[in-house]
């Protein structure tokens, strides 16, 4: 079952993305204005349902209402990060988005100019002046009416236990006043696991637990910690609701500055 859900998934990406990534782009070179519900929210929403639906993946969403607050008042949405499919789940079900990811991601061919197009920030975390840039630039996304997804661990672990977290988007957050929502994604590692290139089930649920948000409005950069540790320990609370303990209950919890 697990290999005919990678064909399925493997399917959908080879067919839909090279004419969603050419719309978006051609799009952008038109001039055609980013709206709530456009062309660039639709090309997002289809092809991360359509993957979604191809792995036979079913999402339960916990704290949804998280979600109708996000279309008025964008957010920040931290979550943990252990699976290929976390992108695609949230990008699912979180309206009107925008992802912070790696430079060399969008480096890829295709997929690459087309996610830039319809509004991913390219992040390249061994260049501190660089990385603070993109975040100006989600900054602005936000000012624009787009919620913003953070992988705040930097990049897909191996276990759900949260491991610490990177400064860069508690900075972005206080920049851009946003608050922010800890979301825990439980269900993927099985699914998809780091360093796999195939899934490993054959579907199966998915829980997105959207929390409490934690405001940053009148705050500064002096908060950050403050903000990170918040958002790290609600996140760690409902992790372990599922069975998942911390590393260590004394380990750090911030990271020093990227490089």
């Amino acid at each position: 079952m697990a290999w005919i859900r990678t064909l399925c998934v493997a399917a959908v990406l080879v067919v839909l993305t090279p004419p969603y990534a050419a719309l978006a782009v051609i799009a952008a070179l038109l001039g055609v204005k980013d709206r709530p519900g456009g062309i660039y929210d639709w090309i997002a929403h289809t092809w991360t349902v359509a993957v979604v639906s191809a792995a036979g993946i079913r999402v339960r969403v916990h704290g949804a209402e998280r979600l109708v607050e996000s279309r008025t008042a964008p957010r920040i949405f931290a979550s943990n990060h252990v699976s290929w499919f976390d992108v695609f789940v949230l990008g699912s079900i979180i309206p009107r988005f925008a992802f912070v990811a790696k430079m060399e991601i969008l480096k890829i061919p295709i997929f690459g100019p087309g996610a830039r197009a319809i509004g991913t920030v390219p992040i390249d975390r061994n260049n501190r002046k660089s990385a603070f840039a993109s975040y100006e630039e989600a900054a602005t996304r936000i000012a624009r009416g787009r919620s913003v997804i953070v992988f705040p661990e930097g990049t897909r672990g191996t276990a759900y236990p949260l491991r610490p977290f990177k400064k860069g988007p508690f900075v972005l957050a206080i920049a851009a006043q946003a608050a922010v929502v800890p979301t825990v994604v439980y269900g993927t590692l099985p699914i998809f696991p780091r360093d796999s290139y195939r899934m490993h089930t054959g579907g199966g649920v998915v829980d997105v637990e959207f929390l409490e948000p934690v405001p940053t409005e009148g705050l500064d950069y002096e908060a950050r910690d403050a903000v990170s540790r918040t958002v790290h320990n609600r996140m760690e609370e409902a992790l372990a609701r599922h069975g998942v303990q911390p590393v260590s209950a004394t380990a750090p919890q911030v990271m020093t500055p990227d490089d």
